[in-house]
This record gives C-alpha cells, sequence and structure tokens, in this order.
C-alpha cells in the first residue's frame, strides 16, 4: 500500500467534503492523484473511507436513526414512514447509479471531468440562492424541518441526487440544492442531506467492497484503520461546524471556491 500519511491525508479530505457542497469524491481524486495514489486498489480505499463519515452523521444524528426503529406520533419522520421516506430518496441514484458505474468509472473519473462539474454545480447554486432569494421576498411559505419532509420531496430530493453520480458535482450539493428547489429552508434541505446520505452511501460501499476486498492484504488493514478512524474525526467537525453555518451562510461561498478550482483543475492537472 501507501505510506501511512497518505491515508491520514485522504482521511482528512474526505471527512472534510463529505457533508460540504464540494464534492468528496471529486477531492479524493485530485488529492490521489497529487500523491500518486491511483489505480483500483486507491478507488476502493476511497470508497471504503466514506463509511467513517457517515458513521459521523449515524452518531450525530443518533435519535434520528434509532427512531426509525419505533413510530414516535411527534416525529413524521419516524417508524416506517421514516424508513419509507430515506428508501424514495435513496431509490433513484442506486438504481441508475448501478446501471451506470462502469460508464462512470470509464469516463467520468479523471480531473478534466472533476473540473466541470465544479464548474456546473457552481453555477446551478448561485441559480438555486437566486431563486430562494427571490422566494424569501414573495414571502412564500417553505418547509421547515425534518418531520415535515414528505414522500414526494423526499423522491424528489433523491431525483437531484442522482446528479452525484458525476465525480466533482457533490452529493451533498445535488441535495441541498434539490431540497431548496422544492421548497425547503437550507438548513432542513441540509439536514435531511445528511440523513439521506446513509442508505445510498452504505449501499454504495458495501457493494463495492463485497466486489473488491480481494485487493486488500492483512498488511493493508492497518492503512484502512487510518483512513477510517480519520474520515469520523473530520466528518464529524465538518457536520457540527456545517449545521452551525448553513442557516447564516448561503452556497454562494461553495460556488465561487469551486469556479476557481474548476480551471487550475482543468488546464494545469496532469490529464
Amino acid at each position: 500500500m501507501a505510506p501511512w500519511y497518505v491515508a491520514l491525508i485522504m482521511g482528512i479530505v474526505e471527512g472534510l467534503t463529505e457533508f460540504l457542497p464540494v464534492s468528496s469524491t471529486g477531492h479524493l481524486i485530485l488529492a490521489g492523484g497529487l500523491m500518486r495514489f491511483t489505480g483500483p486498489k486507491a478507488e476502493t480505499f476511497d470508497i471504503a473511507i466514506q463509511l467513517g463519515a457517515i458513521l459521523a452523521v449515524v452518531v450525530l444524528y443518533h435519535d434520528r436513526f434509532t427512531g426509525l426503529l419505533r413510530t414516535d406520533p411527534r416525529r413524521p419522520l419516524s417508524g416506517p414512514r421514516g424508513v419509507w421516506l430515506l428508501f424514495l430518496t435513496s431509490l433513484p441514484a442506486l438504481i441508475i447509479g448501478f446501471l451506470t458505474r462502469n460508464v462512470i468509472r470509464e469516463h467520468l473519473f479523471g480531473p478534466r471531468t472533476v473540473a466541470a462539474a465544479f464548474a456546473v454545480g457552481a453555477v446551478m447554486m448561485f441559480a438555486v440562492e437566486a431563486y430562494a432569494a427571490r422566494r424569501a421576498r414573495s414571502r412564500r411559505h417553505v418547509i421547515s424541518g425534518l418531520d415535515a419532509v414528505t414522500p414526494r420531496l423526499a423522491f424528489g430530493v433523491g431525483m437531484f441526487q442522482c446528479l452525484a453520480l458525476w465525480p466533482g458535482f457533490s452529493r451533498s450539493g445535488a441535495t441541498i440544492m434539490g431540497g431548496m428547489l422544492l421548497n425547503t429552508d437550507r438548513k432542513t434541505a441540509a439536514e435531511y442531506s445528511f440523513l439521506a446520505a446513509v442508505p445510498v452511501m452504505c449501499a454504495a460501499v458495501g457493494y463495492d467492497m463485497l466486489k473488491s476486498w480481494r485487493l486488500f492484504s492483512p498488511e493493508d488493514f492497518a492503512f484502512l484503520a487510518v483512513g477510517f478512524v480519520v474520515s469520523f474525526l473530520a466528518g464529524w467537525a465538518s457536520v457540527k461546524v456545517f449545521v452551525g453555518l448553513v442557516s447564516r451562510v448561503s452556497l454562494r461561498p461553495f460556488a465561487v471556491y469551486r469556479l476557481l478550482v474548476a480551471p487550475v483543475v482543468w488546464l494545469f492537472w496532469p490529464k
């Protein structure tokens, strides 16, 4: 495998970017390219350490996930209804991702395609924020709070989540924008994005690990453990900070960052 510091850096990159609208996959591709950590084993490692970031969400929102085991009349996002809502959100990306997985890996896992996704996602963020500003001026009612999520909204967010199959677009960015376009406030869209990440990413990671676990030898487990633990810690910090900021800060700073990074990657990154 690679030196241990590669696992450390990749874990930090994954944890910090998984829940921000900047694309963890895109940043992992770029970071791996810089450190020459590429190939099938590296791609599987990148997917495996996502479980660390996902575990951070499960721990931080443990009451929501344990609530899925029983119906709470005070919380519509609980019990079988909560499971159904998350299933509706996960279904489109799972189906389309399964059908297009080989095409995506062959044609979209490269610096140029990541740069293009950065730019397209940034433009969409500006457009969504402009729409949200017009909505606020018109004083239209918005959906606020996780327990106000409806099946229609859950499925709609799931359709937007399919945009994240393009590496560099950002799963959290796609779902947050989808939620905002479907009339939720930004904080609710972000928090539902965190919850919705768990089932779809667990399915994706589980599928990939079943196919690729033979790539790893027992000597690689310590390397994987470093990436997993660091990803968990960085993911924890990222979610805590982002939840605190999301009500006060729009998506525009992240869009600006993406637009600054995109041409640098496009022009100067090795093809």
